[in-house]
């Protein structure tokens, strides 16, 4: 197994997310995926080897089968970047992207009934101010898929909303566009990744205004913005084994971090496993060798 790639240093101006690493290119932007991964709003000490290629290129899989207009421009590096990563270290983790003005909302979709959606369900009966039906357990399929927005924090954990607080923020046709477009992305991949044997359980979309358009941006339907289900295991009432980082966040509450200070090592074992589970979940959806 490869090491995994944490940082990039190039010659350019630079945004760092919990993932990417973004340049900016003048025209265009270069987005990095690297290995790191978050959990609980911390990113771990060590990374997930080949993770921000499984990102990368599971991304630009949905990218060009779903047929919505994106931001991706090419998926190999410019040849002024090239020269600057002669060990080929950047190849297969990184896109050239439009430049586009962020919705300041992430458009969360829904199926069932899991994460913070169940947790506010518990309390409430509703998700969002969205009220479902009494009697539902944990992972329950919703009748039907609902949409939850949430405000993007620059720092710290993403707050869900109501539709009414993006469409008092967005007016009223940006909203509904967002939603509507989101819902459909949303059961076409379930549509897709059902018969290869795996259920979309939610997951969040991001969107950018591009030449007065919304264009799908970031990062889509991968086991980090999703939770990825083994459909031949579904059986709601209780937690489900995942593709996703769920196990990783499950370790972490078995290893008594406070999740408010500096979180531990990972050990090699939960690395391993962690990158099994998202290898699994590329290559079921895709049918393809990752490209190195």
């Amino acid at each position: 197994m490869t090491a995994a790639l944490l940082e990039t240093r190039l010659p350019f101006p630079k945004r760092q997310g919990k993932v990417r690493d973004v340049y900016d290119l003048g025209d265009r932007l270069l987005i990095i995926s690297t290995d790191r991964i978050s959990a609980y709003d911390w990113v771990m000490p060590n990374g997930i080897p080949d993770k921000g290629r499984i990102l990368n290129q599971l991304s630009l899989f949905w990218f060009r089968t779903l047929g919505v207009e994106h931001h991706i421009l090419d998926d190999e590096l410019p040849a002024s970047v090239q020269s600057l990563d002669p060990e080929g270290s950047l190849k297969g983790r990184s896109v050239v992207a439009r430049k586009a003005q962020v919705v300041p909302f992430e458009c969360v979709i829904r199926g069932y009934l899991e994460g913070s959606g169940w947790r506010d369900y518990q309390r409430t009966g509703a998700i969002c101010g969205i009220p479902l039906p009494e009697g539902l357990r944990q992972c329950d399929r919703l009748e039907h898929p609902i949409f939850t927005p949430a405000t993007k924090a620059a720092t710290g954990h993403d707050e869900n909303v109501s539709f009414e607080t993006m469409r008092r923020a967005l007016g009223d046709e940006v909203a509904m566009e967002l939603r509507d477009r989101s819902i459909a992305i949303y059961r076409r991949g379930n549509e897709i990744t059902g018969p290869r044997g795996i259920l979309i359980a939610d997951t969040k979309l991001e969107w950018g205004w591009f030449d007065g358009r919304l264009i799908l941006i970031d990062e889509v339907l991968t086991p980090d913005s999703s939770r990825f289900w083994p459909a031949d295991r579904w059986h709601p009432g209780a937690p489900q084994p995942s593709f996703d980082k769920q196990f990783l966040r499950e370790f972490l509450d078995g290893t008594g971090w406070d999740k408010n200070s500096p979180p531990p090592m990972l050990p090699d074992s939960i690395v391993e496993q962690t990158r099994a589970r998202y290898m699994a979940a590329y290559q079921q959806i895709t049918g393809r060798a990752l490209a190195c």
